[in-house]
């Protein structure tokens, strides 16, 4: 047999598009020539394999042999065609036999002792190998990364050999299980530990409950971080779907998985330096940024004004489309971005502004211009906009708060009551925001009066509804009652403007 073909996957954002390696060997002066839009790692492929396969006592074949990556127009990185070529050589010369390659599909980088080594992207393949109906070949240590797939055959194998003995029927791989990544989770920070701040912690648990944005305001040591880190504690565990597609984000990153990542929704908290392409991903092979590595989680952003202006701008998209593409001149790809964004800055330049001793001496042109770092449209796509003021001395010295337990099960619950709309109450849209968020002509009018008096715009007025259609819920209630509208309004402080 002179040809070869061998199923393996490419990586364009969290896809793994199907790439058939097909090897050809002719008459002629030896040679080995790879097509396909191959990149740098691609093309240098062929010292790696002939390397492993020399070292691993095969034949090299001493001819004329072509590589053709199909199909042809999709660009190919990195090394993980290294075993599929290896395999495909072995076929085609006749060292292995061809038979067994239909039904599975190979990833893995070779080190040149025949050694297979990590590869990114390993889950998204495995979800698509699993799709297709093929078995997944992959390097061991990526074999627990792909065996979360539920019901998918993936084998680990940590060197060329283990491959071949299992497709020629020699010693078949041992097909890797599921691992149980649940039991060996941390436990993450309690909300006990913030001390007062009851109305912070009320908005904390609202934003929670319908995965509402939320900005927190007020002096320097006020909480506002602390409260944000213990946002993750009261948030449900990711539902199985979710928790795929959050750990093929990662996967995608080479950042890998651990036990503590597993159904648990990501944290990220880049620091004020990031740039727009930390924050939303890119490159020239683009890779994901901190907003797709908060997907189905948090994205915390502390000391908001000293972000740049331009980097906190390209948040505006994605946090309505829940996705963000990038777009290059060779390439275009597409990663998820479905975060909660929560954030938190002081109130003024010198950070006291409001404060109970009356240190600050800001101007309102000093706090509107630092305010102002802020553009108006992306404060309007914040739903919660909260103070937080110093608690007193007999607040830090009373009794611990409920704890993250006791919340979650309301913020559960809440949860609960929105699964039949088919959405989280945030991402209510169109028709089912008219029908779940329903206002009385009483409660219509108020809404009317605060939205005149503070100049909101349409986006912040379905923002309102959505968020006191989530007090209903913590409420029980079936529909929006005047109490659950007028606290919803009340979450918007940065609309008042500086007193």
């Amino acid at each position: 047999m002179t040809l070869a073909i061998v199923h393996s996957r490419a990586q364009v954002g969290v896809q793994a598009p199907p790439v058939a390696v097909e090897v050809h060997l002719s008459n002629g002066l030896p040679s080995l020539s790879i097509v396909g839009l191959p990149e740098a790692a691609v093309k240098e492929s062929k010292e790696r394999v002939r390397g492993a396969l020399l070292t691993g006592r095969f034949e090299f074949p001493a001819r004329r042999i072509t590589i053709n990556l199909a199909p042809a127009d999709l660009p190919k990185d990195g090394g993980r065609f290294d075993l599929p070529i290896a395999l495909g050589i072995l076929a085609a010369s006749g060292q292995i036999p061809a038979d067994g390659l239909v039904h599975h599909e190979f990833l893995g980088e070779l080190a040149l002792s025949g050694e297979l080594r990590p590869v990114r992207g390993a889950l998204p393949a495995a979800v698509q190998a699993h799709g297709s109906g093929r078995r997944l070949v992959v390097p061991a240590e990526n074999a627990c990364e792909a065996a979360l797939v539920s019901d998918a055959t993936v084998y680990g194998a940590g060197h060329l050999l283990q491959v071949s003995a299992h497709l020629c029927g020699r010693q078949a791989l041992a097909p890797a299980a599921e691992p149980d990544w649940t039991a060996a989770a941390s436990p993450l920070p309690d909300l006990a530990d913030v001390r007062g701040q009851q109305r912070a912690r009320r908005a904390l648990e609202v934003a929670a409950s319908g995965s509402h944005s939320l900005l927190m305001v007020g002096p320097p040591g006020t909480g506002k971080t602390l409260l944000a880190s213990r946002l993750p504690g009261i948030l449900p565990a990711l539902e199985q779907e979710q928790a795929l597609e959050a750990a093929a984000v990662r996967s995608v990153s080479g950042q890998g998985l651990t036990a503590a990542d597993w159904r648990r929704r990501p944290f990220r908290t880049p620091h004020h330096t990031a740039s727009a392409v930390a924050l939303v991903g890119g490159g020239s092979h683009p890779r994901p940024g901190e907003i797709s590595l908060a997907h189905h989680g948090v994205l915390f952003l502390d000391e908001l004004p000293e972000f740049d202006r331009r980097v906190l701008e390209v948040l505006r998209e994605p946090l309505e489309s829940g996705r963000i593409v990038i777009s290059r001149a060779a390439r275009q790809a597409e990663f998820p971005a479905r975060f909660q964004l929560v954030a938190a800055m002081n109130p003024c330049p010198c950070g006291y502004h409001g404060d109970a001793d009356g240190r600050c001496r800001c101007t309102p042109d000093q706090i509107r211009r630092y305010r102002s770092r802020i553009s108006g449209p992306l404060l309007d796509r914040i739903d919660m906009q909260i103070e937080v003021p110093r608690p007193s001395w007999d607040q830090l010295q009373g009794p611990p708060g409920e704890s993250s337990a006791a919340v979650r099960g309301r913020v559960e619950a809440a949860r609960h009551r929105q699964r039949p709309r088919g959405t989280v109450n945030a991402e209510l849209q169109g028709e089912a925001l008219t029908a779940h968020c329903g206002l009385s002509p009483s409660d219509r009018h108020l809404l009317q009066r605060a939205l005149e008096r503070l100049g909101l715009s349409a986006r912040a007025y379905h923002r309102i509804l959505r968020v006191a259609r989530t007090i209903a819920d913590l409420d029980r209630a079936e529909h929006i009652a005047t109490a659950h509208l007028t606290e919803a309004i009340q979450y918007r402080c940065l609309d008042r403007g500086p007193a």
